[in-house]
């Protein structure tokens, strides 16, 4: 076959434009640090990076539920944490109270202290996080307290008509986010507290004893409530801690499937660099030539 100078031409301007392209990967993949930047460049590593980038977006949507889960959980104890300082000292004043040397005036005043417990009490229950009330279960739109004075809980505070919040933290587990109100803002409890105060008011504490046991009783209530509540905390604690690692393995199978390897490209571009070169000399001799040269 004759081979003319066109064709020198042609295929030294094809190996050179195979060349340009060449080195025009090892500088996207050195600007980018990925190894692809579109799918046709390794269709199984896009495949990949798909499936990865799902498992990695999955994660983080568990670890925002978390934060969720924390802002619900926190925000739960402490209510109860305020709920029990209140009975505590409604507590005191009661035996305070309960005193046969107190005047009218003092147990007026000790009414007036209980009367404003009772206040911090119904606002308590009736705690908005992010515009919800967390104290309702999944009924999040509607308060615990409907009344003020006195207090009256919604007849739906039961342990049989509470739904729990829950938040999912892994496919197919979800943990309960809420506490069960039926245990801490029930309508006893604030019975409780109107009977204590209106035994100071009316100066009658004859059946104050009864009205302490009643209110040691939903002292315990609550104090049940925060125990589960505490345990579900170190649960959601060490959740935390497994998807953390979750996160890290899917950040470093996505690395490892889809980041370059940084020295490997800059030795290789460098090599082709260097080979680059070379064509563009070996080409500069072959069409150096002209038809002058050949008529000398």
């Amino acid at each position: 076959m004759r081979v003319t100078q066109s064709m020198l031409s042609n295929n030294s301007m094809k190996n050179l434009s195979s060349s340009y392209l060449r080195m025009g990967k090892y500088q996207d993949q050195l600007s980018t640090g990925k190894k692809i930047t579109k799918p046709s460049d390794d269709p199984v590593v896009a495949m990949k990076g798909m499936f990865y980038r799902s498992g990695l977006t999955e994660v983080e949507q568990y670890k925002r539920n978390l934060s969720e889960l924390y802002l619900w959980m926190e925000n739960s104890e402490a209510g109860i944490d305020q709920a029990n300082s209140g009975l505590q000292r409604v507590k005191e004043l009661a035996v305070q109270g309960a005193n046969g040397t107190l005047s009218d005036s003092d147990r007026d005043a000790i009414a007036r202290e209980i009367e404003e417990i009772k206040k911090d009490m119904v606002n308590t229950a009736n705690t908005k996080v992010a515009g919800r009330y967390i104290y309702h279960g999944t009924d999040v739109d509607k308060p615990v307290v409907t009344g003020s004075n006195p207090p009256v809980v919604d007849t739906n505070i039961t342990d049989t008509n509470i739904d729990n919040y829950r938040v999912e933290v892994s496919r197919g587990v979800s943990l309960k986010a809420n506490i069960n109100p039926a245990n801490v803002f029930n309508q006893e409890l604030f019975d409780v507290l109107q009977g204590v105060q209106e035994s100071m008011q009316n100066n009658d504490v004859t059946g104050m004893n009864a009205l302490l046991s009643r209110l040691d009783g939903v002292a315990n209530s609550l104090s049940g409530e925060r125990a589960e509540l505490g345990a579900r905390y170190n649960r959601l604690e060490m959740v935390e801690s497994r998807i953390d690692q979750q996160e890290v393995m899917a950040n470093r199978i996505l690395s490892d499937n889809e980041d370059a390897d940084i020295e490997r490209v800059i030795t290789d571009l460098k090599t082709q660099e260097s080979v680059h070169r070379a064509a563009l000399s070996a080409g500069a001799r072959i069409i150096q030539p002209t038809l002058m040269d050949f008529l000398r």
